[in-house]
């Protein structure tokens, strides 16, 4: 949905649903005659709730200030609000994993993200048994893009900040492809967004893993400038290397 086609909806309720998940909007607003809206209580109450659960915030269900910081923070765009580090998802069938890039960023030389997307796969290579091999073909397992706004996947970015990437869980089709807000600025270094930190991120949802609740995983949500050497916690290894296989992958679910 464009949101510009609701100007009047209140602006609280529409970053919390791109922040948790895309069809939370029904959930959390009902559109009346004439355009106005109401927000929901006891289903947006009960969502807050769940949000400051995993956060380790107070659940009161209230926006309080430091509700509201946590959601302004810069973040993958995997929903928060399911199962998560306990359960993981389902992984590839197979240990070679092939991946390629198909649009790049403005911000960096090519050969710059090139080196940074290989650096970022290295990481969960290092702690597992996969293999990651780059192909030129577009049939790879993970396609990697910089993309803005609407880009054809239903999950569109919403400008500077905010959501920083998404990336969809194992399967067929565009099951593994990684997608890169191209309005975001992407460096190798500590200022705008970290490209590796962020892609080591995501690579973790291509290749099953959800959000953890722990700040010292890779994969809690909200970026993070700066990281020790050793980007994975021991609950990161551990995860990568527990995850089911299946031999026949349908759910394209989303992971941001």
């Amino acid at each position: 949905m464009d949101v510009f086609l609701f100007p009047h909806i209140n602006l609280l309720v529409l970053l919390y649903s791109m922040l948790l998940d895309k069809s939370l909007f029904i959930l959390l607003v009902q559109i009346k005659p004439l355009g106005r809206i109401k927000r929901s209580g006891p289903s947006f109450t009960s969502k807050v709730k769940d949000m400051q659960v995993f956060f380790g915030l107070n659940a009161t269900g209230v926006l309080d200030s430091e509700t509201l910081e946590v959601m302004r923070s810069p973040r993958c765009g995997v929903p928060d609000v399911e199962e998560y580090s306990h359960i993981q998802g389902t992984r590839w069938n197979k240990n070679v994993i092939t991946y390629s890039i198909g649009k790049y960023t403005r911000d960096l030389p090519r050969s710059t993200v090139d080196s940074l997307v290989e650096s970022a796969f290295n990481v969960w290579a290092r702690a597992s048994g996969l293999t990651f091999v780059r192909l030129q073909a577009r049939n790879a397992d993970i396609m990697v893009k910089f993309v803005t706004y609407d880009h054809g996947d239903m999950y569109p970015f919403d400008g500077p900040r905010g959501t920083l990437a998404h990336a969809f869980g194992p399967g067929v089709g565009i099951g593994g492809d990684t997608h890169f807000d191209d309005n975001e600025h992407w460096t190798a270094g500590s200022t705008g967004f970290n490209l590796f930190v962020v892609a080591a991120h995501e690579f973790g949802h291509a290749l099953g893993l959800k959000h953890s609740r722990n700040p010292g995983s890779l994969m809690y949500p909200t970026y993070k400038s700066s990281h020790p050497t050793n980007l994975l916690s021991s609950e990161d290894v551990a995860n990568i290397n527990c995850l089911p296989c299946s031999t026949l992958i349908v759910k394209l679910s989303v992971i941001i």
